[in-house]
């Protein structure tokens, strides 16, 4: 019954695992750059459920407080987030740039095409 109280963790688990799948299972670009995108994501909260301290509160100095939690990991995943919205971006800008030059974002149909034809 202990091991259900790390819901949190299980839940990353089954997000990563699901984004790995969709990544190694399609061929479809968009679909794997949502794969990924699930990834990060699962990512994100194991991060954030490792930053977080049971009954700690925002360090900001009071009396009767001794318990307090660190907002780095919480301000790293912020950066994180910006980072995985542009680098989406671009992959999704690629996507369109593929599928204008080749005609299919399909990735068995990439395979052996030319650009020149």
């Amino acid at each position: 019954m202990e091991s259900f109280g790390l819901y949190n963790y299980w839940i990353v688990i089954f997000l990563m695992m699901s984004g790995f799948y969709v990544v190694i299972a399609r061929g479809n670009l968009v679909k794997k750059l949502v794969g990924l995108n699930i990834f990060q994501a699962s990512v994100f909260i194991f991060y954030i459920s490792m930053g977080k301290v049971a009954g700690g509160t925002a360090p900001i100095i009071a009396e009767g407080i001794d318990t307090y939690s660190n907002p780095l990991p919480h301000v790293l995943i912020l950066t994180a987030i910006v980072v995985g919205v542009a680098t989406t971006a671009l992959g999704l800008s690629l996507v369109v740039r593929i599928n204008e030059e080749y005609g299919t974002v399909e990735e068995e149909e990439l395979a052996g095409k030319d650009p020149a034809e």
